[in-house]
């Protein structure tokens, strides 16, 4: 008997698989192609990002005022890395959509790579419409400057989002691979 998942693949839901997939690498590369560059937060994904960014000051607020300020961008890491484990703990597990929230995750990398390196420049417009130089600094400025790496700031963004494009091609090179075993 054919489980769930293997019914599921069948028809529409495959093919509309494959055309997710075939989205995603071109969105990739895209994302690729513009290292730090502000382009990923015009992206169609940096509003909801920023939602579970915002909240993230919130949650780890009980915790400081460092883990606040780090809270933001590590819970907007951390929300698609959540939903790829669930997706795994499904019986049987979900592995497709477990792939998709981790490319979700690398995404979430980049995203935040243009924000890190402008630790220093402070030049990025903020949720409230100004500069981090208008505002006196914003999250990774507070960051790095507490840990004594500000002067660091263009190379952690760099590797950042370089890290964020290694996890989002290995995402899409597995959800390709699931997509191939389950038609055999």
């Amino acid at each position: 008997m054919a489980s769930l998942e293997d019914e599921a693949l069948s028809g529409v839901t495959r093919w509309t698989r494959i055309a997710l997939l075939v989205g995603l690498g071109g969105w990739t590369w895209q994302f690729a192609r513009t290292p730090i560059s502000p382009d990923a937060m015009d992206s169609f994904l940096h509003l909801p990002d920023l939602i579970f960014h915002e909240a993230g000051h919130f949650i780890f607020a009980m915790f400081g005022q460092f883990m606040s300020v780090l809270g933001g961008s590590l819970l907007q890491f951390l929300i698609p890395v959540i939903a790829a484990i669930a997706f795994l703990r499904q019986d049987p597990p979900e592995t497709f959509g477990a792939a998709i929230c981790t490319w979700w995750a690398g995404q979430n990398l980049v995203d935040l790579a243009p924000y890190i390196a402008d630790s220093r420049a402070l030049q990025l417009v903020l949720l409230g419409g100004k500069t981090g130089a208008e505002v006196e600094g914003h999250d990774w400025e507070f960051i790095l400057t507490q840990l004594g790496i500000v002067h660091l700031d263009q190379t952690i963004g760099r590797w950042t989002h370089a890290v964020g494009i290694l996890i989002m091609l290995g995402s899409l090179a597995f959800a390709v691979r699931t997509l191939m075993r389950k038609s055999e």
